[in-house]
């Protein structure tokens, strides 16, 4: 019991029960991803090398065996996943190299690129998110390769976070490389924190949505919305 209350008041932490309602109550604190500033001092091979050590860890404290073939390399696998794939949106090196276009076919309708396959986690309990972004834009004289639309939403999606941030990010971003005040953006996701764990409601699905510029108006949101359903 004494090793028990040691290891937890080491920790710093807010009592279980104040953690369990905030998750639950969805908080987001920023558009920005909460990151310290030396953020990225360390390089990939030593954040690996640690994660494995400390995931190592957790499994031992499961009660895990790890001289099971199964299971001994599991700790370098977490680690190399977080680093280098569902959290590599977390480094700006990792960021789209994003080139613009000058918009020589003058078109000045929007432009829609739907169902953008994404995956993320949720910062509260780093389970899935997953779920279909739907991006719009009207040019002011440049456009964007279409791919990269997609590597802007995957980017952003690579890293802990909330369904609301994630939207504005996205917008944000999209506004600034292309020069433009008119972006719109719609997310429906699911979350595993809520079909998995907790309410455990499998068919629910969250909309976010980040409108700017014309997409302010209600008749060009109405036009985007019409287009994302074209086809279902």
């Amino acid at each position: 019991m004494k090793q028990r209350e040691t290891m937890l008041n080491t920790t710093g932490s807010k009592p279980m029960q104040d953690i369990d309602e905030m998750g639950d109550e969805h908080i987001g604190t920023s558009t920005e991803t909460p990151l310290r500033a030396d953020a990225f001092e360390m390089d990939d091979e030593l954040k690996m090398e640690l994660i494995a050590k400390h995931f190592k860890e957790i499994m031992h404290i499961l009660g895990l065996d790890l001289s099971d073939d199964s299971l001994r390399g599991t700790p370098q696998r977490v680690a190399k996943m977080y680093v280098q794939e569902v959290f590599s949106g977390l480094d700006p090196k990792n960021k789209p190299d994003i080139k613009l276009f000058e918009n020589k076919y003058r078109y000045s309708e929007m432009l829609v690129e739907k169902d953008i396959t994404f995956f993320s986690n949720c910062e509260h309990h780093f389970v899935p998110i997953y779920g279909k972004a739907h991006v719009a834009y009207i040019s002011n004289g440049k456009v964007i390769g279409l791919s990269k639309i997609n590597r802007i939403v995957q980017y952003f999606a690579k890293r802990p976070q909330v369904q609301e941030r994630l939207t504005m990010q996205i917008g944000n971003e999209l506004k600034e490389m292309l020069g433009t005040e008119d972006i719109a953006v719609v997310i429906d996701a699911h979350h595993m924190c809520v079909s998995s764990r907790g309410i455990k409601d499998v068919n629910s699905a969250t909309v976010t949505s980040y409108y700017s510029g014309q997409f302010e108006q209600e008749e060009k949101r109405a036009e985007f919305m019409k287009y994302i359903t074209l086809g279902k």
